[in-house]
């Protein structure tokens, strides 16, 4: 069999019609014979190219408003006969089959239609394609003899080859185009499956009443991703990785590098854990983290008032640690953040001379990037979703998105917590979400003071976080503490009423939560329970 296959006959039919011309007007400069459907042909005729349409092929006009086109044995025939099949060949004789060697296609807009805002579920429905998969399936089964090209962006390259060989494609080519097709099939088909499977639940199927999103979680679930780029190497030198995006334009996997070396496996885990963590404050804030915790949040006035508040926390972990700001990062900051060492900035944007006080740095890496913005494609894993893997499979949950207001909170205690120490308590619990459980935070109205992160039991994370705060001598008398989970003793506040705290945040739920409400009025502490919990695992 030879490798080049000549291209004499090829169908046409796109949605998305960029640089379709181009590619037609090069086939039948090169002696191809062009057949085409509805819109496709009408933009090739306009453009002074000789079409064929399908329904003079297959002896059936377009019909159900084109639900019913190229389902037609003429056509997928023409795409799956073997060509060195002498049985095959001589059903094409006798039927009137003719081959065709190209197909060049590309689908219904699903995608973009169900992201319209009050898109319908008939309305998505009817950009559901049915040709279009069929027929890139038919030929792409047959890439031996037959090429399917479903993306307008290897147009150029598919251009060349045919020019380069006299109008034939190599048998590589063909491979390669076949095995871009089917992902495309398959990524289709898992879109339409999440959508519909989130829309409609089982009640809801013979209901004339409009569909609603079912509140359970889907029974298949698909993980659309393309790859970036390639890492250097993963957690540790020994480990392969790659940067992989969900289709989102927001993140930190679609931030956008202004400076500095590659980002890194852990780069990325950390400079999302930071921005993550800023994006929780409407106030101006900025955070530090090493190893995906806070060693600091700062609020401030300024992004330079807020850093150094951050900075204060804890400045030896601080270095080599990440930065990240949700407001425009300005020169006056900027000059303070060099003076310790830093892997990653990331921030929504930078000031020109800000820039050019980081770009001094060879290795400081700079990210530019937008807020959370999960892909509208529901059904779909996405920013709203999280997904871990374990052994033999994964775990899939909700993001931890929950938000607490003051009026959220039960205060459980005799004594009423003032104003400011209300907003210190809500301060170290929207911090204490981003910490790893057992955790704990002291904190006053603007900054933290300690953090107590990854312990096996919470009163050790009681004396860490102190002992940070102590070790840099940040005033602990009369600041709030948060704990991501209720108090299973009373231990846990005996010992922050040591360290003078005066207002505790917790989840509240615990069998002895009358014990460590006992104890917080013992100390003349105010107590607030949230009823919610933020374990990080």
């Amino acid at each position: 069999m030879s490798e080049l296959r000549r291209i004499k006959r090829a169908l046409i039919s796109v949605s998305d019609k960029t640089g379709v011309v181009e590619v037609a007007r090069v086939l039948r400069d090169l002696g191809v014979e062009i057949i085409s459907t509805g819109g496709t042909a009408k933009a090739l005729r306009d453009a002074g190219i000789e079409v064929r349409d399908v329904s003079d092929v297959t002896g059936f006009p377009e019909m159900m408003n084109g639900r019913v086109k190229t389902l037609h044995p003429l056509i997928h025939g023409a795409f799956l006969a073997l060509r060195d099949n002498e049985q095959h060949q001589a059903s094409m004789r006798e039927h009137g089959i003719e081959p065709i060697d190209l197909v060049v296609v590309n689908l219904y807009p699903f995608e973009q239609t169900i992201c319209k805002q009050g898109v319908t579920v008939d309305e998505a429905v009817e950009n559901i394609d049915i040709g279009g998969p069929a027929m890139i399936r038919s030929a792409s089964k047959n890439w031996r003899d037959v090429a399917v090209v479903t993306d307008p962006s290897v147009y150029p390259e598919i251009v060349n080859e045919l020019k380069t060989n006299d109008g034939s494609l190599s048998l590589r080519t063909r491979e390669k185009l076949a095995a871009a097709a089917f992902m495309r099939t398959a990524r289709y088909d898992a879109t339409i499956a999440g959508f519909l499977e989130y829309h409609l639940s089982p009640e809801q199927v013979d209901s004339s009443e409009p569909p609603t999103v079912s509140s359970e979680r889907q029974d298949i679930v698909s993980i659309d991703l393309t790859k970036i780029t390639d890492l250097r190497y993963g957690e540790n030198p020994h480990q392969d990785a790659a940067l992989y995006t969900a289709g989102e334009h927001g993140g930190i996997a679609n931030a956008e590098q202004l400076h500095g070396k590659e980002m890194s496996y852990n780069n990325y885990v950390d400079a999302d854990a930071a921005w993550e963590l800023v994006q929780d404050f409407d106030e101006l804030a900025v955070a530090i983290i090493k190893h995906t915790n806070p060693s600091g949040l700062g609020l401030g006035s300024t992004n330079l008032e807020a850093y150094r508040r951050a900075l204060s926390t804890d400045p030896i972990s601080a270095f080599g640690g990440i930065v990240a700001f949700n407001r425009r990062v300005d020169a006056d900051v900027a000059r303070s953040v060099i003076e310790v060492f830093s892997e990653v900035i990331v921030a929504p944007d930078y000031d020109d001379e800000a820039l050019e006080i980081f770009t001094n740095k060879k290795n400081l890496r700079i990210l530019k990037t937008k807020g959370r913005n999960p892909t509208c494609r529901e059904g779909v894993t996405s920013t709203s979703t999280q997904l871990k893997q374990i052994s033999g499979g994964y775990l899939i949950q909700d993001a931890d998105t929950h938000q607490l207001s003051q009026s959220d909170l039960t205060i459980v205690t005799t004594r009423q917590p003032t104003e400011s120490e209300l907003r210190s308590m809500l301060l170290a619990w929207r911090v204490c979400k981003h910490v790893k459980s057992n955790a704990i935070v002291f904190a006053n109205k603007s900054q933290t003071l300690g953090v107590g992160a990854g312990q096996m039991n919470r009163v050790d994370s009681v004396r860490i976080a102190a002992m940070r705060a102590e070790r840099f001598d940040l005033p602990l008398k009369g600041s709030a503490l948060a704990s991501d989970a209720f108090f299973p003793f009373r231990d846990n506040i005996d010992e922050a009423a040591k360290y003078g705290v005066t207002a505790i945040i917790q989840p509240g739920g615990s069998v002895r939560d009358e014990e460590s409400i006992a104890a917080a009025n013992e100390h003349g502490i105010a107590m607030a329970f949230t009823g919610i919990r933020h374990f990080r695992h």
